[in-house]
């Protein structure tokens, strides 16, 4: 693969030009960028998956969702849909993508959608009777033709984006001068006792004048199914099946393997078959299967409920502040609208 990435290398310079020109046109006004008077969050990345936007769009639902209508706007990445969907009861993760009918199945007051076209997704939330006061836009850092009033770049603290390369020669989706759109960038996944020091390096190494913050995974106490619950440390004394279809499963296993326990990795969003499932379970040999909450609203109903768990996850900041600043951007748009 390194290989194959250096053969690749011309290829990166001529993605990185085509990225460069797309983003001066937007800069200068020759593509047109629509604003709304609604606050809108962009959430996303430089870089290609596994830096966390599904954890930290969750804390800005926990966040708002009380004080304010929220609307959660995603492509919907490998739905069999097109269009824009508004999630109803009908709705399942083939038909508006895992991410969406996760974020709608833990939070059922708020509205969520998915449009290719987030502009049009925008406008169609918004002519809708009870229409959102927030907006969350869902892996929009590189969907200018929106422009949010308000830019999050999510970083891994293991995989910087200051430390890679443009694709195909490395990970990132356009060059790292697209920091500079960001109003605020939060390094993921450190680690829990990360020093004011080492977190100093990382703002130096950046090289960013915006606002810098930390968060940590926090895993569940317990593993939820259908059914029943069980408590992380009980189920890490059993042998167990572990599986993840995310970017970066790492620290999922990390966090509950033990010597006994096998493990199947699958590609990032990917849709199980019956076959997937055959060999899950001739591997399981009827021990428990835990994967991960993305995927587990994938395989609900393909695999039997007695076996099938989940361990969730939240984003936890290091800092104490963040709250704030996106309370204070919210407040004083809304106020002004």
């Amino acid at each position: 693969m390194n290989l194959l990435r250096k053969i690749l290398f011309p290829l990166a310079f001529l993605y990185w030009l085509i990225t460069f020109i797309r983003n001066w046109l937007y800069d200068i006004g020759a593509f047109k960028s629509y604003s709304f008077d609604v606050p809108i969050i962009a959430v996303g990345n430089l870089s290609v998956g596994g830096t966390g936007k599904t954890p930290q769009i969750e804390y800005l639902i926990r966040l708002l969702s009380e004080k304010y209508r929220v609307a959660v706007l995603s492509r919907g990445y490998k739905r069999l849909s097109k269009g824009f969907v508004l999630a109803d009861d009908q709705a399942t993760a083939n038909s508006i993508g895992d991410e969406p009918f996760q974020f709608y199945s833990k939070f059922p007051t708020i509205q969520v959608a998915v449009d290719a076209n987030r502009k049009k997704g925008i406008e169609k939330l918004l002519q809708l009777q009870n229409k959102p006061e927030v907006i969350l836009l869902d892996d929009a850092f590189q969907h200018r033709k929106v422009k949010a009033g308000f830019y999050i770049l999510l970083s891994a603290y293991d995989d910087l984006f200051c430390d890679d390369f443009i694709l195909p020669f490395g990970n990132l989706r356009e060059s790292a001068l697209g920091k500079k759109r960001a109003d605020m960038i939060i390094i993921t996944k450190c680690p829990q006792d990360l020093s004011e020091l080492a977190q100093q390096n990382i703002k130096e190494k950046l090289q960013v004048n915006q606002p810098v913050y930390f968060t940590t995974i926090q895993y569940d106490e317990c593993v939820y199914g259908n059914k029943n619950s069980m408590h992380v440390e009980t189920l890490k004394s059993e042998s167990k099946l572990l599986i993840a279809g995310i970017a970066k499963p790492k620290l999922f296993f990390d966090f509950l393997k033990s010597d006994k326990d096998e493990t199947l990795v699958f590609p990032d969003h990917h849709q199980f078959s019956k076959q997937d499932c055959k060999q899950i379970l001739a591997k399981a040999k009827g021990k428990k299967i835990i994967t991960t909450e993305k995927d587990f609203v994938r395989l609900n109903g393909l695999l039997p409920n007695e076996q099938l768990y989940y361990l969730p996850i939240k984003a936890v900041f290091l800092n104490t502040n963040f709250d704030k600043a996106i309370e204070d951007y919210v407040g004083k748009i809304t106020r002004n609208s």
